[in-house]
């Protein structure tokens, strides 16, 4: 039986119809797309935590493919979806493989993303990996407006996003707590001819989007980084 709370209670099952005017459209498109071919290259037996994974999309369709995959989100739960806090999960230590937390952190304050990162090493077992996904605050056209208007441009509403900063603290706060960077890949260079075409444009863009992160997706300058780690 599925129960909503928050977001979910107002706006349904969203990720399932996704809005193509959606300003995030793109980015979204592209961060699945590299999440999936990411788990179809590991064994299917991997233990996998999907953390905030709201109604389930990725654990629903990598269970399909006989995946050992489950869900976990502060306001959403299911067959395959536990209700629980980043902060203090109902898992045991050591339980999973590999844990996924995408687009997650940034919705924390800052001692929380502390507490959660703590939280995700202890779930993990010895040499388990995290793969992130997380808004970079020091994006290309963040950085161009800080330079002329002394404002950077936010990832999202300080409501959304209070724990918004830039790239290079979150991995330092990812090092602190134990992990170590594999790698990391960017996605969605802000150049300004991009960036105002996909505000405008956001479900028309996707092609281009795919062209810039292919060759051009500087983490440091990308909105958006996927970043894999290994607990120490």
């Amino acid at each position: 039986m599925k129960k909503r709370s928050g977001e979910y209670l107002l706006k349904g099952d969203y990720h399932r119809e996704i809005d193509r005017n959606w300003r995030y459209y793109p980015v979204y498109l592209a961060k699945l797309e590299f999440v999936r071919d990411f788990l179809a290259k590991i064994p299917v037996d991997t233990r996998i935590l999907d953390i905030g994974c709201g109604e389930g999309i990725l654990v629903e369709e990598f269970r399909g493919r006989g995946y050992d995959i489950i869900g976990m989100d502060l306001n959403y739960s299911s067959e395959y979806v536990k209700k629980g806090d980043i902060t203090a999960m109902p898992f045991d230590d050591g339980e999973f493989n590999l844990v996924l937390c995408l687009d997650i952190i940034e919705h924390l304050n800052f001692h929380e993303q502390e507490k959660a990162v703590a939280e995700v090493k202890r779930i993990l077992k010895k040499d388990g990996k995290l793969l992130l996904t997380i808004p970079n605050l020091a994006h290309f056209a963040s950085r161009l407006s800080f330079l002329f208007t002394g404002k950077l441009i936010r990832t999202s509403a300080i409501e959304r996003h209070p724990g918004d900063r830039p790239i290079g603290e979150y991995l330092s706060m990812l090092r602190r707590n134990g992990f170590r960077l594999k790698w990391r890949k960017g996605i969605f260079p802000t150049f300004p001819i991009s960036s105002v075409l996909t505000y405008l444009f956001p479900s028309r863009i996707y092609p281009l989007h795919r062209i810039l992160n292919r060759f051009l997706a500087y983490p440091n300058y990308s909105f958006l980084n996927v970043i894999l780690c290994e607990k120490d």
